[in-house]
């Protein structure tokens, strides 16, 4: 949603400038322009990337104008479920959730939590772990190794489509200027054309160094920042499961455990300490 909240403030305000110094938008339509920029543009993104990268760049950007925002409210129904996880192996062993890692998809645990279950990378995280800690005799500094590794590899995964567009955004003001160039050259070949006409067409060649930076700087950029963040607000997430796993698997009680995951929240999401004892407490009030 801000995605495109920014988009819209960013043309709004170019436009609505531009309209007041009585400007006309026929000049800056130059859909040349926009096929030498945007071609040249893709095919450097395609030249500099693999398969993969490619991959999970359009998987990211398909995700950025929707998807559940890491919010208070999506910690809250983490350490929820993490909870619940939690006191079901307290009261029934681990063998109980067996059925609930390996076929999140039918857990009604899952099912209750449509923030963390509509995340496959965060079900599979936590689900692994689990997996784990059942089959082995893994000690609790082991486990956080093991983690550590995984949240790694995921935090490398994410920052990928990033990188990518940065890549491109640094290309887009070259690019631009690329588009002025091949204007002006059409330009030098109407030189013996009127002022007025040889007025219009350095302007059509201008237009190109026009786009290429308000590519870069007002549209490019920034979506990959916003890619960037999300990454990172990712990782935060998953060190919040790890501290849960770690605490309960170094034999802490369900609601310690749950506790030393909300201290690892980042401050601007974290719930409560109030907060979360009242979820807890309508939650048992519901069993």
């Amino acid at each position: 949603m801000y995605v495109a909240i920014g988009i819209v403030v960013v043309i709004v305000s170019i436009a609505g400038g531009y309209v007041m110094e009585h400007g006309q938008f026929g000049v800056l339509f130059q859909p040349a322009e926009l096929v030498i920029i945007g071609g040249a543009a893709v095919g450097t993104f395609v030249t500099g990337s693999s398969k993969k990268t490619i991959s999970l760049t359009i998987k990211a950007l398909t995700g950025i104008f929707g998807g559940h925002e890491l919010d208070k409210k999506a910690y809250v129904e983490l350490l929820l479920l993490l909870n619940e996880i939690f006191f079901k192996v307290k009261r029934e062993g681990f063998l109980a959730i067996e059925s609930d890692i390996d076929h999140p998809e039918e857990s009604e645990v899952f099912k209750k939590y449509h923030t963390v279950a509509s995340s496959a990378s965060t079900v599979n995280f936590i689900c692994d772990n689990f997996r784990t800690i059942i089959s082995s005799n893994m000690t609790p500094h082991e486990l956080e190794n093991l983690m550590e590794i995984d949240i790694a590899a995921q935090e490398h995964d994410a920052i990928i489509p990033a990188a990518a567009l940065t890549k491109v955004s640094d290309a887009l003001p070259a690019l631009g200027i690329v588009a002025c160039v091949l204007g002006v050259v059409l330009t030098m070949g109407k030189i013996s054309e009127p002022p007025e006409v040889l007025g219009h067409s350095i302007g059509a060649a201008l237009v190109g160094t026009f786009l290429g930076v308000l590519l870069s700087y007002g549209f490019v950029g920034p979506v990959a920042t916003n890619l960037e963040n999300k990454a990172k607000e990712h990782e935060a997430y998953l060190n919040v499961i790890k501290t849960a796993i770690l605490a309960m698997a170094s034999g802490a009680a369900p609601q310690s455990a749950v506790e030393s995951a909300r201290r690892a929240i980042p401050l601007a999401d974290r719930p409560g300490f109030e907060e979360l004892n009242e979820e807890i407490k309508n939650w048992k009030g519901n069993q």
